[in-house]
């Protein structure tokens, strides 16, 4: 039943479609055939315009995808240079400190010898002034002995040598 009311509809909107083509007129067909194909015509047209434009900007775009993975593999390769440039400064700075605290260790170590060698000069000082300060009776002593012995002492010797030459005393020990 529900088909016969479809093709009831169908038959009346045939009878409505020729009843409206045969009242019209035919300037009026022709007018909206015109302004059909004019319509058709800018459709057209816009559509090429449209494809062109779409094409112009599926080319932007991958010209763009391009240079973006382009940046982007160039991002990738700046990472790795800062990467490694990272790494060097961690080695570097840890190079740097142990330098700095063998640095420090060898300054100490300058230090205590400076005050060592400080030491050593003051020692010799002394040492000298003990060995070269003349004791009067000391020289009292060593000329008396000379009058009485007559004996001239070499003292070109080692300090466990005595030597000396006797001037012709009578005197033998």
């Amino acid at each position: 039943m529900a088909q016969g009311h479809k093709f009831q509809d169908l038959e009346e909107s045939g009878e409505t479609l020729v009843a409206f083509i045969n009242s019209s007129q035919p300037d009026k067909l022709r007018r909206v055939n015109d302004e059909h194909l004019t319509l058709f015509e800018q459709h057209t047209e816009t559509t090429k315009t449209a494809t062109q434009i779409l094409q112009e900007l599926a080319q932007i775009e991958e010209s763009a995808s391009r240079r973006l993975l382009d940046k982007e593999e160039e991002k990738k390769q700046k990472q790795t240079e800062l990467d490694d440039l990272e790494e060097q400064l961690k080695q570097c700075t840890a190079r740097s400190q142990i330098s700095d605290s063998e640095l420090q260790l060898l300054q100490r170590e300058l230090e205590h010898l400076r005050c060592a060698e400080n030491d050593l000069e003051s020692l010799q000082n002394e040492v000298d002034e003990d060995t070269t300060e003349v004791i009067p009776s000391a020289v009292y002593v060593a000329q008396v002995y000379y009058l009485i012995t007559k004996i001239k002492w070499e003292y070109d010797t080692q300090p466990n040598i005595l030597k000396g030459d006797d001037t012709g005393s009578t005197h033998h020990t």
